[in-house]
């Protein structure tokens, strides 16, 4: 593997949940994971629907005309509309009393997302950063590449979307790659954190994600609020 210069964590805790889960639950257990303030976390997870989240921003007539027969949540974080059910999806969540709460939110997305290219490389795949950013061509999150996105062959294969509050940075990611392996998810999270805690979905946060899924993300209003 190649070297770990400067990981942007000292301790990371992975959750590599896999139990595919309904949009607005996704959505849920990201937010109150990052509500709890504790060590970075990073997140992989599934969806139990083919779906699409779109970002705060995009309108929902917007939304709807991208989403065919696909299950539609709207994200706490910003960005464009993203394809689910094929991609691998993780979040970050990190907390106010992490070092890297400091950073200004577009080095973060650098960082992240240089160890994201590094490990595509460590399992074959040419990976590089965007240096520039590209003309808007639609709310479509992957037809717009911007500067630290992930491109492989001239193609954006990786994007995020982030929201900071007091309580903690949200970093909401899309892998628009199959078939990408537990070794690459190690890597990942290996170039990312000094130090990696391997944990499960603990149930007091799926059960207070339920109830957030229920009351907001799952809603018509938090659907149609835009």
């Amino acid at each position: 593997m190649s070297k770990k210069s400067n990981p942007l964590f000292d301790e990371l805790i992975v959750i590599d949940d896999p139990t595919p889960r309904a949009a607005p639950l996704n959505m849920a257990i990201d937010e109150v994971l990052l509500s709890r303030g504790r060590s970075a976390i990073l997140r992989y997870y599934r969806w139990n629907k083919p779906a699409i989240s779109f970002g705060y921003f995009v309108t929902f007539t917007e939304a709807c005309a991208a989403a065919g027969d696909r299950v539609m949540v709207r994200r706490w974080t910003g960005g464009g509309i993203v394809a689910h059910g094929e991609d691998l999806t993780y979040s970050i969540m990190i907390g106010s009393n992490d070092d890297a709460f400091s950073l200004a939110s577009k080095i973060v997305y650098q960082r992240v997302h240089t160890a994201l290219s590094s490990a595509l490389l460590e399992i074959g795949i040419p990976a590089v950063l965007t240096q520039t950013k590209q003309p808007k061509l639609s709310e479509a999150c992957f037809a717009n590449p911007v500067v630290s996105d992930v491109m492989e062959d001239g193609r954006k294969i990786a994007g995020a979307a982030q929201r900071k509050t007091r309580s903690g940075l949200l970093h909401q990611g899309s892998i628009q790659r199959e078939n990408l392996s537990e070794k690459f998810r190690s890597i990942f999270g290996k170039l990312l954190g000094n130090q990696v805690i391997i944990n499960n979905m603990e149930t007091d946060v799926l059960s207070a994600a339920e109830e957030l899924a229920l009351a907001k993300y799952a809603t018509d209003a938090w659907l149609r609020r835009r």
